[in-house]
């Protein structure tokens, strides 16, 4: 009995973390769709890009501050905190007056949105062994790639027929259901208290500020202003400025935010390296296939979401049975396999022929979610289970942050790429974005097949850089990983220490 308690139990877990991530992956999008409405409503329309801007950011520079206290403090009182955070960032957004407060309170919300998703991938760790953390790690990808896809035809859908504002509360019952699971069924053993030294609050503050001032840089630039622009050229320049603050502050700090051994240990600088190639590469499917498929392929928004959403059908299943592969060939030699069929497929989309049909893209993208579950879940699994549990936390931080990182970077590399080609093009300038909006009106250009072949050439160059990005993950893969993982085995973890026990709550 006290078995089937403890499967139940373990289950009620797995269903939070997998509400809590969906609430996290719909959010990051589901406001794209109802701009018109909100701009409509609370007015802002110069300044309305940081909706996203402002929740991206939050989010994403929080990550590391957030893997430390879980190590510090535990996993569960750093995600609850994530979750009420969330929630009160949703609550304060159904009830902002004008777009400036909507704003803040999308900050609010990416606050805890980055708690949410940093802990959420470490009790993933936490709660299943080695041998079936696939399993944990294949739902939580099938959740976060749905969710993320279903997002836009979400918020779409609430704004046509509802109010936007329900948009945000929607999150209100869903995360309350997961805060309770939470609360009632995870329970953390008591662990063998360490000394640790005070939280690194100076260094999670510079980290904060150098991350967002970066972010910004890359976010706004060429958006807002021109990448040569003063603003530009002062946040980066603030930005390395910040970047010898955070070392300086960090070596000195007792318990640094982030701390060396991240980048001193070539197993987990690799796989930081290697996934934020990952991020970045991923911008090109993502952001530019939607675009390509509506003006290119002249298909409806709903045909060229299914182009994308293909990738989220194998990924999933691919990354569930990566464990086979790897617990044979290893976790390097999986990745290596997965990423260099993603280079391949990323180098064939400009031979596709012009303007060709649905399935072709269709396919490769399907290929491409096979060989990137190949590609990205060896590798978190394989540096999760090279650290201990007072680790763990700062390390998928770590791993997360970089992912994010080089996708906030391959938006600002692979729009700037794709912008420099149709103004070549078209003999002027002009932005992916406006052209988009051109063929939505033929009637309205004079040669709607030359805009055509211009955001075809555009995103064609996108898809080469992102090959090149991929060949660069394969590249930090086999010059920096070693060969073998050095994984911990159960008796170095120790066990029955380190595994959740999410029945019996600690004393």
């Amino acid at each position: 009995m006290g078995t089937q308690d403890a499967i139940r139990g373990r289950g009620a877990v797995v269903a939070a973390l997998m509400l809590a991530m969906a609430l996290a992956a719909v959010d990051a999008t589901i406001v794209s769709t109802a701009v018109p409405q909100i701009v409509g409503a609370l007015g802002g329309f110069s300044i309305f890009s940081w909706l996203f801007s402002g929740y991206l950011l939050a989010a994403t520079v929080t990550l590391p501050l957030y893997g430390k206290l879980s190590d510090t403090f535990g996993r569960k009182p750093v995600l609850i905190a994530g979750c009420v955070l969330f929630l009160l960032g949703s609550t304060l957004c159904a009830l902002a007056w004008n777009m400036e407060s909507l704003i803040a309170f999308r900050v609010v919300q990416g606050l805890g949105g980055g708690a949410v998703q940093g802990t959420v991938q470490t009790l993933a760790a936490d709660l299943y062994p080695l041998k079936e953390r696939p399993k944990i790690q294949a739902k939580l990808s099938t959740v976060w790639a749905t969710s993320s896809v279903a997002g836009p035809a979400l918020g779409g859908f609430i704004a046509s027929y509802a109010d936007w504002r329900w948009i945000f509360l929607i999150n209100l019952p869903i995360g309350a259901v997961a805060l309770w699971l939470i609360v009632r069924h995870l329970h953390e053993p008591a662990r063998e208290t360490v000394p640790r030294g005070p939280v690194d609050w100076p260094g999670a503050l510079a980290v904060f500020a150098c991350g967002g001032t970066l972010l910004t840089a890359l976010v706004q630039g060429g958006v807002a202003w021109d990448w040569l622009s003063a603003p530009s050229l002062g946040l980066f320049a603030a930005g390395l400025a910040l970047i010898a603050l955070v070392v300086l502050v960090e070596r000195r700090a007792a318990e640094p935010i982030i701390p060396g051994w991240v980048w001193r240990r070539p197993t987990i600088a690799a796989v930081n390296l290697a996934l934020g190639a990952l991020g970045l590469l991923m911008v090109a499917p993502t952001v530019f296939l939607p675009t390509y498929a509506q003006s290119v392929l002249g298909l409806a928004p709903v045909a060229a979401g299914f182009v994308l959403s293909v990738m989220t059908l194998s990924w999933p299943v691919s990354a569930a049975l990566s464990q086979h592969v790897y617990r044979r060939i290893g976790f390097r030699n999986t990745a290596v396999t997965g990423i260099s069929a993603a280079a391949l497929l990323l180098f064939a989309f400009p031979l596709l022929p012009y303007p060709g049909t649905a399935w072709q893209p269709a396919l490769l993208m399907l290929l491409l979610g096979a060989a990137l579950g190949l590609f990205q879940l060896p590798l978190i699994v394989g540096v999760q289970s090279t650290v201990g549990w007072a680790e763990r936390g700062t390390a998928t931080a770590s791993v997360l942050f970089c992912r994010q990182i080089g996708q906030t970077l391959g938006a600002a590399l692979f729009g700037a790429v794709a912008n420099g080609v149709l103004s070549a093009r078209l003999g002027g300038s002009g932005s992916l974005d406006s052209v988009a909006r051109v063929l939505d009106d033929p009637g309205s250009v004079a040669d709607p097949e030359r805009l055509r072949r211009a955001v075809d050439s555009a995103v064609d160059s996108v898809y080469l850089g992102a090959g090149c990005a991929a060949l660069v993950a394969l590249g930090v893969l086999l010059l920096l990983a070693p060969r073998r993982f050095p994984v911990l085995t159960e008796q170095q973890l120790g066990s029955q220490q380190d595994q959740l026990s999410p029945t019996q709550p600690s004393d």
